[in-house]
């Protein structure tokens, strides 16, 4: 007897409360549902519209270039990249919040609404770092008309026509580190096999060179710099 009455009284306790929560707390709910799988996404969103990817390319050249493939390890470059986009990206992500965010939050506007508004300073931003011919050939391939001046430009041909910008960037960028490491390489072969040192890995003494000539020039400084003033 006392079994099913208390499964009942349990029963109508957890429904009353279940109606209390939807009543009471269901825009919340769904708002934290909404940030929760916001987050699930959020490495490819960082991956696609920041400037993570530029960084984190630029710095494994680097590393590749100094001949050092471990050092610093992937946790630092990624750490370090993770905090220098969020510096760059620090005014757009303001006023994603206070366009977006903070209005949404405070039911002012509809999700709808909020992702057209958080599109706005996301898109103004790409474009800047965007090329042109790389707009125009995601144009071409989609055979999507081209957006008249004002108009904003879709999310599905802004999204790729910037990462392909990047990555472009970037090894361009790449390259300029790479080369003059690639000199002091071939500059110790040259005198090591002058020298008649043919059991010498060339490696062994172009690495300290390299090391040497990138922290007497600041190099880290140069880099971080050029990769901020870059966007």
């Amino acid at each position: 007897m006392n079994g099913p009455s208390t499964t009942q009284l349990l029963s109508k306790a957890v429904g009353a409360s279940s109606e209390l929560a939807l009543a009471s707390g269901g825009s919340s709910a769904v708002k934290l549902f909404l940030i929760l799988t916001a987050l699930s996404f959020g490495m490819a969103l960082v991956l696609s519209v920041t400037s993570f990817t530029r960084i984190v390319i630029v710095l494994s050249f680097l590393r590749q270039a100094l001949g050092t493939p471990q050092l610093p390890p992937n946790q630092v470059l990624i750490g370090l990249s993770l905090f220098l986009s969020l510096f760059i990206m620090a005014p757009t992500v303001r006023r994603v919040h206070e366009q977006a965010v903070q209005p949404l939050m405070d039911d002012k506007i509809s999700m709808g609404e909020a992702l057209q508004r958080a599109q706005g300073p996301l898109s103004d931003w790409m474009l800047k770092q965007t090329h042109e011919e790389e707009l125009r050939l995601l144009f071409e391939v989609s055979a999507a008309p081209r957006p008249a001046r004002g108009e904003a430009v879709p999310f599905t041909v802004l999204v790729p026509a910037f990462m392909v910008s990047e990555l472009g960037t970037a090894f361009r960028m790449g390259l300029f580190i790479f080369v003059p490491m690639l000199l002091i390489d071939l500059l110790v072969a040259v005198i090591l096999m002058s020298l008649g040192m043919m059991m010498v890995p060339p490696t062994m003494v172009a690495l300290p060179l390299k090391l040497g000539v990138f922290l007497l020039a600041g190099g880290w400084h140069l880099v971080v710099s050029s990769l901020i003033r870059s966007f």
